[in-house]
């Protein structure tokens, strides 16, 4: 089969995903809703508002297709830690997408296989590094509201609110991410949900060593009683310090962290570079077995290095 015709499915195929995707996020009703109020008010089936169009019925459909899958319930953890808008099919799709895009802009461009499937491959991890580095910069921002969050918290206690009314006022007074995740547990305490659940559903959102520390605090002094305003005040003062220290020891070791990656990624540059210099002297490395066993050999190395010095740098606190 030429290579323009298989380029021109493709194509049409990703062209094809991209307007599912807007057709189901420009619909003007959101199956999101629906779900969610399923799930914390405990609705029927039969009460449940008729659909809202095309877009959201295709995007119900493979909803209920994908969600069958294994994989479904990990990558929705994972886009709601990330505070990402969006429903495990439509990343699916916006994964798809993605991988064709990369793969056809190198082999329309290029006109070199090689380099298409190196796109493709690129195209289908851009997303998920992207939603990564959304998940680790909000744990890491959280993480640095969480002091000043406690503080807040214990002075609104000492000063005769109560603890849904605390967690009001950190919603109002406090910017995202903090104030978002506080502003979602008053919202599934209204409707219905258990102060022990609401919090736990924070947990997951927010995987937080700290964080699972407030929250074990607040349920034990829910069983058995107890200051609360003072065991959050001293949580809060341990978790300051925690923070400071982990401060400090980032900048001892950024060197260190930033000669990793630098190291690690080098080889990969260099060979890029190469094969757009001359494909034939770069490529003579997987003609043979020997080439695929040096090939081998070196991602094997690069790896255990760069695990290596990651591990060294990385100091329990």
């Amino acid at each position: 089969m030429p290579a323009s015709l298989i380029a021109s499915i493709l194509l049409g195929l990703g062209v094809l995903l991209i307007f599912i995707g807007l057709a189901g996020a420009l619909s003007g009703r959101d199956p999101r809703v629906s779900s969610r109020l399923d799930q914390y008010a405990a609705r029927e089936d039969g009460l449940a508002s008729p659909s809202g169009g095309q877009g959201v019925q295709v995007t119900s459909t493979l909803n209920q297709m994908i969600g069958r899958q294994k994989f479904a319930a990990n990558l929705a953890t994972q886009l709601a830690r990330a505070d990402l808008k969006l429903t495990v099919s439509e990343f699916v799709l916006l994964n798809l997408a993605a991988t064709l895009l990369g793969f056809l802009f190198f082999l329309v461009l290029k006109r070199d296989l090689f380099l298409a499937v190196l796109g493709g491959v690129a195209g289908y991890f851009l997303p998920r590094i992207w939603m990564r580095r959304r998940q680790s910069k909000r744990i890491k921002d959280f993480n640095n509201q969480l002091g000043d969050t406690i503080t807040l918290l214990a002075n609104s206690l000492r000063s005769g609110y109560s603890l849904l009314q605390s967690m009001e006022t950190v919603a109002k007074e406090l910017s995202p991410p903090v104030s978002t995740e506080f502003e979602r547990v008053v919202r599934e305490v209204g409707l219905g949900l258990s102060y022990e659940q609401a919090m736990n559903n924070m947990l997951r959102r927010v995987p937080s060593p700290d964080l699972d520390l407030m929250i074990t605090a607040i349920n034990v002094q829910h069983e058995v009683g107890g200051n609360l305003a003072e065991i959050l005040e001293t949580i809060g003062f341990t978790i300051r310090e925690r923070i400071r220290i982990q401060g400090e020891i980032r900048v001892l070791t950024a060197q260190q962290t930033g000669t990793g990656i630098i190291v690690g990624l080098l080889p990969f540059a260099v060979g890029l570079i190469l094969y757009l210099i001359n494909a034939d002297y770069i490529l003579s490395l997987f003609r043979e077995p020997c080439g695929w066993a040096m090939v081998a050999m070196i991602f094997i190395l690069i790896g255990s290095g760069f695990a290596i010095i990651r591990r060294i740098i990385q100091i329990e606190v």
